[in-house]
C-alpha cells in the first residue's frame, strides 16, 4: 500500500490518460526545432522572439490541454499546482499594479509561458523514466549538433565577432543571441555527466563520457563566462553527490582533457585565458561589457527600492532605465559575424534573472518564483536512496535533475530570459519537475 510519502503528484485517472495518449513527441519537436536558425536578436528580460520552437511549445500546451479536457481527470494534485503556479501570483499582480497595464500584457503571456505552461506541460507527457532518457538524450543530441556548428564557426572564421575577429562559437542562434549555443551545450555537459556517473548500463555511462568530451570544447569556444561558471558549479555538485573519490578521478580527468584541448592543442588558449581572468576583473581595469552589466545590476536595485513590493511592472526595465543608471552605462553592445551585419544591440535587461524580477515584479514576484524553483530543487534532492551507484534506477534522474536545477539557478546570476533558447529553458524546468514532483516519489 503506499503511504503518504511515496503518493505521486499525478492523479490517479490522469495517470492513465497519459499512458494511452502516446509518447513524448511533442517535447522532442520543441528540442529539435531549435536547430532552425532564429529570425531575431534576443530580446532583454520579457521579449520574445517568435521562432519555430516557440510556436511548437505552444503546440505541445494545447496538446496537453486537449489530452486533460478528453480525459475529464485533474491532472496535477494540490501540491504540484501550487508549485508549478506559484509564479502566477508576482507575475499577475505585477502587470496590475504596473504603471502601463497594457504594455505589460505580452510579458505576462512570456512569463506565464516559460515558466507555467511549458514546465507543466512537458512534466504531463513525460510518463517514466523512459521518457525522461528520451527527452534528455534529445538535449545532448541538440548539444552536439549545435556545438559541432559552433566548433566549425571557430575554425572557419565564421562565427560572431569576438575581439575583432569572427570566431565566437554561436551554433545556429547568431550573433545576436550568443548565449544560445553555450546553454544548449551547458545542458548537454550536464545531462551526460548525471548519466556517467548514475547507476544506467555501462554502454549509456560510456557514451555519455565520449559525448562529455566532445561537448567541452564549443563550451570553451562560446567565450561564455556565465556558462562556464554555472556549468563548473552544477558538475561539481553532480560529483559529490556521486560520491567523492568519484568527484576526485573525474576532476583530474576534466583537468586533464582541458589541459590537452585548450592547452596542448592550443586551441583559443591565449583568448580563453584572458577571458578566464577576466572573471576576476570586477573592480580593476573591468571590461566594458562587465561595467555595463554592474551598471544595469544597480539599476535594477533602484527600481526596486522604489517599488519594493510590486516592481515597476513587467517590461517595465527598459523604461525606466535611464532614470536609475549612471552615465557609465553604454549605449548598447556591438553584434556582429555569424552571417549578420555589424549592429548596436540596446541593453534591454540586466542581464540577471533575479535582479530583472525584483525590478519589475517586486519581492513578492521574487519569492514566488524562487519559491517555486526552490520547491523543484529540494524535491529533487530529497530522493530516497541517495545518488550514487548502487542507489537504485532513479540515480541518474535524480543527478541529471539536479545538475541542470542548478546549473539554471546559477545562470540566472549572468543571465535572464529572452532569445530563442528561452523556450529550452521550459523545457529543462518541466524535465526537472517531472523528477522533483512525479518520478522521485515512485523510486
Amino acid at each position: 500500500m503506499a503511504t503518504a510519502a511515496t503518493l505521486p503528484v499525478v492523479g490517479a485517472g490522469a495517470r492513465d490518460l497519459l499512458r494511452r495518449t502516446g509518447t513524448p513527441a511533442p517535447v522532442l519537436a520543441v528540442v529539435a526545432l531549435l536547430l532552425v536558425p532564429g529570425g531575431g536578436g534576443a530580446q532583454g528580460g520579457t521579449g520574445g522572439t517568435g521562432t519555430v520552437a516557440d510556436a511548437a511549445s505552444g503546440l505541445l500546451v494545447l496538446i496537453c490541454l486537449v489530452r486533460v479536457v478528453r480525459g475529464g481527470a485533474r491532472p496535477l494534485t494540490r501540491t504540484a499546482a501550487v508549485v508549478l503556479g506559484l509564479p502566477v501570483l508576482g507575475i499577475c499582480l505585477a502587470a496590475i499594479t504596473s504603471n502601463d497595464p497594457a504594455s505589460s500584457l505580452p510579458g505576462v503571456a512570456r512569463y506565464v509561458q516559460v515558466f507555467v505552461l511549458v514546465p507543466a506541460a512537458v512534466l504531463l507527457t513525460v510518463r517514466d523514466r523512459r521518457d525522461f532518457a528520451v527527452v534528455a538524450w534529445a538535449l545532448v543530441g541538440l548539444a552536439l549538433l549545435q556545438g559541432a556548428v559552433g566548433v566549425a564557426q571557430y575554425l572557419t572564421g565564421t562565427g560572431a565577432s569576438y575581439q575583432g575577429e569572427d570566431i565566437r562559437a554561436v551554433g545556429t542562434f547568431g550573433a545576436t543571441d550568443v548565449m544560445g549555443m553555450a546553454t544548449v551545450v551547458s545542458y548537454g555537459l550536464v545531462v551526460v555527466t548525471g548519466i556517467a556517473l548514475g547507476s544506467g548500463p555501462g554502454r549509456a555511462r560510456t557514451a555519455a563520457l565520449v559525448c562529455a568530451g566532445l561537448l567541452f570544447l564549443p563550451l570553451v569556444l562560446s567565450f561564455s563566462r556565465g556558462a562556464w561558471i554555472a556549468t563548473a558549479v552544477a558538475c561539481a555538485l553532480q560529483l559529490l553527490l556521486a560520491g567523492a573519490r568519484r568527484a576526485v578521478r573525474v576532476g583530474l580527468a576534466a583537468g586533464a582533457l582541458g589541459v590537452v584541448l585548450v592547452g596542448g592543442l592550443g586551441i583559443g588558449s591565449d583568448l580563453v585565458e584572458e577571458r578566464v581572468a577576466s572573471i576576476t576583473r570586477v573592480t580593476a581595469a573591468p571590461d566594458q561589457s562587465v561595467t555595463d552589466r554592474y551598471t544595469m545590476w544597480a539599476a535594477a536595485g533602484e527600481m526596486w527600492r522604489a517599488e519594493p513590493l510590486t516592481g515597476v511592472g513587467l517590461k517595465g526595465f527598459p523604461q525606466y532605465r535611464d532614470a536609475h543608471a549612471s552615465v557609465a552605462l553604454s549605449s548598447g553592445s556591438d553584434t556582429a559575424g555569424a552571417g549578420a551585419a555589424f549592429q548596436r544591440q540596446p541593453l534591454l535587461s540586466p542581464h540577471n534573472m533575479y535582479l530583472l524580477v525584483l525590478s519589475e515584479q517586486g519581492l513578492v514576484g521574487l519569492l514566488a518564483l524562487a519559491g517555486s524553483w526552490a520547491a523543484l530543487l529540494v524535491g529533487a534532492l530529497r530522493r530516497r536512496g541517495g545518488f550514487g551507484p548502487g542507489s537504485g534506477a532513479g540515480a541518474d534522474c535524480a543527478l541529471v535533475a539536479t545538475g541542470l536545477l542548478v546549473w539554471q539557478f546559477t545562470d540566472f546570476f549572468y543571465a535572464d530570459i529572452g532569445g530563442p533558447s528561452t523556450v529550452l529553458m521550459s523545457v529543462v524546468l518541466g524535465l526537472a519537475a517531472w523528477w522533483s514532483l512525479v518520478g522521485a516519489r515512485r523510486a
